[in-house]
């Protein structure tokens, strides 16, 4: 076996105090004894992470969730020269705790349906969460043109601080072959990330609210109910008819289940340059721009213009065929799009402000999934 030398750790780790009372869930993701992460090295090996200890310190809560589950920034070069060790594949079901129960659904079944050897659920446990996270890299960093930082790319997981806030809706193949020595196990196949707008109310806000100026909408329904969906992705050979539709059934359940008013978030088209972008962003801004009572702008610094082109040189059809199949779904459920789009370097896309009042939904929709969200209850 190859011998790595060993090097004094030269970094250390803050985080805050144990979460306790209504945040106790949290707690799971604060690595206090161990930091694992791994990357792919020269002939195979593994390089592992393993602080002898972390310095523990007071710290706000948004501190937290900046470092939860992640290393930060300001620790990522510190960490490439922390101690090595060899990190053979599978060990992850070793690390402490990550089998352990994070997220508690009361009444709602975190199995929500199925079709096939298909299901969707509601993660429950840190490693379901931890596999969400690296098909979001695979999609996001390896398939996608997103830039990772030093920490992603030892982790090979897209991770950032609402993970700890968040529900996470995975569809799981359960036709799954198994490899040598190993059993079988369902593969996280697409993922999306659900906030509710009382958890964020207490946690700082939306995702949303770091590209878009949505404070007036929330204030303009104060009593309207509000659910983020973001983080969205599906693994190349599932992006069917059938997943997506999985998905859309999962998120039917859960807004029938907390009474949700209001579905938003970002959606993303690939690319930075506006230009190249401009029949699908004009068609979006002439077409599908929410109206007064919905309308939310983008932040006046990360602005960016849709209406590139008038309204009569735009071509529907064409327009509708350049739009990403998760935008073109948005679209047929009745949502609208806020004004301005936003450019994310960091991913490499411009992303634009779906809002979807369930009141707005298509009828057929409802219809296709039923009013009681039991057409692929599992």
């Amino acid at each position: 076996m190859r011998t790595v030398a060993r090097r004094q750790p030269e970094w250390t780790i803050d985080l805050p105090q144990p979460f306790t009372g209504a945040d106790a869930d949290l707690e799971i993701f604060r690595p206090a004894i161990y930091v694992f992460c791994h990357k792919t090295v020269g002939n195979g090996f593994y390089v592992m992470v393993t602080p002898d200890s972390a310095k523990l310190e007071s710290a706000s809560e948004a501190r937290f969730r900046e470092a939860a589950m992640n290393l930060s920034s300001s620790k990522e070069t510190a960490a490439l020269s922390a101690p090595l060790g060899l990190r053979p594949r599978g060990l992850t079901k070793f690390i402490p705790g990550t089998g352990r129960v994070v997220r508690h659904y009361g009444s709602l079944d975190p199995v929500l349906g199925r079709i096939g050897s298909l299901e969707v659920r509601l993660a429950t446990t840190t490693r379901e969460i931890r596999k969400a996270q690296r098909l979001r890299f695979k999609v996001f960093y390896e398939e996608m043109s997103a830039s990772p930082n030093g920490a992603t790319l030892i982790s090979r997981r897209d991770v950032d601080a609402y993970d700890a806030l968040c529900d996470h809706l995975l569809v799981l193949d359960h036709d799954v072959k198994p490899k040598p020595f190993r059993s079988a196990k369902p593969k996280v196949v697409g993922t999306y990330r659900l906030l509710r707008q009382d958890i964020a109310n207490r946690h700082g806000g939306f995702y949303t609210r770091g590209e878009y100026d949505i404070a007036p909408l929330l204030t303009a329904h104060p009593g309207l109910r509000f659910l983020e969906l973001g983080r969205s992705c599906v693994l190349e050979p599932y992006r069917n008819k059938r997943t997506v539709e999985l998905l859309w059934h999962g998120i039917w359940t859960y807004v029938l289940h907390h009474r949700i008013d209001v579905m938003m978030g970002c959606a993303s088209l690939e690319g930075t340059d506006p230009q190249d972008l401009a029949l699908p962003l004009s068609f979006l801004h002439h077409y599908a721009a929410a109206p007064a009572e919905w309308q939310a702008c983008a932040l006046p610094e990360r602005f960016t213009a849709m209406d590139i082109l008038p309204k009569e040189a735009i071509d529907p059809k064409a327009a509708l065929h350049a739009l990403p199949p998760l935008i073109k779904g948005y679209l047929r459920l009745g949502a609208t799009f806020g004004t301005g789009a936003v450019i994310d370097r960091q991913f490499g896309t411009t992303d634009v402000l779906v809002i979807l009042p369930v009141s707005a939904i298509n009828p057929r929709y409802i219809g296709h999934f039923g009013p009681a969200a039991n057409r692929h209850a599992a």
